[in-house]
């Protein structure tokens, strides 16, 4: 009997897109979400180019190269600030497609918190009713409880939270923010990471391990919620 062959492509792995079509990618998903984001993204080069042959005639003393060399420069910035604000306007985005799921809190200590956080995209309590939960945190602000629901729902989970926090490291400052409560106190979802970073720092770098191995001794929640979705890998729905 012949063998049967086997087409060369079954079983050879999908190529991850280059780099040019990922920022493709993010430009049509964030123009998608925010039709206005272009503007800011076309400012952003535009400018530092305008800014550049300004400079170039005024301080160029008339020289072609000079003039050259600035808008060169120009062109070099604008593409650096247009990276910048794409990727800020990217973030929010993704961020706000998943606001208000459950698991969004997880999705930013994943990938929107700066290193000097100790933080597990899973929560430490969650409210088996309506999935509210409460995330912890450790940095140099001490503990930074963030909770995500209604508050009604977070009210007496984030208070018994504060209470095991307080017990085990008494001295240790607690901040507690609230994450799609619907109120004024409310922080948006894309606005998460700065405000935790705003923080007035208390404790040192070394103790911020030792806080964090610490409030490992009060364990995980294991009560079935989903884990943070990366936002980054969100995809738009399809047009109908």
């Amino acid at each position: 009997m012949a063998r049967s062959k086997s087409p060369e492509n079954a079983s050879a792995p999908e190529k991850e897109p280059g780099r040019i079509k990922q920022m493709y990618q993010v430009f049509t998903m964030t123009r998608r979400y925010d039709p206005t984001s272009i503007w800011w993204m076309i400012a952003s080069f535009v400018v530092p180019v305008i800014v550049g042959v300004v400079l170039g005639l005024v301080l160029g003393g008339g020289h072609i190269l000079n003039l050259v060399l600035y808008i060169i420069v120009g062109v070099l910035a604008g593409v650096l600030l247009f990276m910048i604000v794409l990727g800020r306007l990217a973030e929010r985005a993704a961020y706000s497609q998943i606001a208000g799921q459950p698991g969004a809190v997880g999705a930013v200590f994943k990938s929107g918190l700066r290193r000097q956080w100790r933080a597990s995209e899973m929560p430490v309590a969650v409210n088996g009713r309506n999935q509210a939960a409460v995330y912890r945190a450790v940095g140099r602000p001490g503990v930074v409880l963030v909770t995500e629901g209604t508050k009604g729902a977070t009210a007496k989970i984030v208070d018994e939270e504060r209470r095991k926090v307080a017990r085990i490291l008494p001295g240790v400052p607690i901040t507690v923010l609230s994450v799609g409560a619907g109120d004024d106190e409310s922080i948006p979802l894309h606005k998460l990471g700065g405000r935790m970073n705003k923080i007035k720092n208390a404790i040192g770098k070394t103790e911020v391990l030792a806080v964090a191995n610490r409030l490992e001794s009060l364990g995980q929640n294991k009560l079935p919620i989903p884990k943070g979705v990366d936002p980054m890998r969100m995809r738009s729905g399809r047009p109908r």
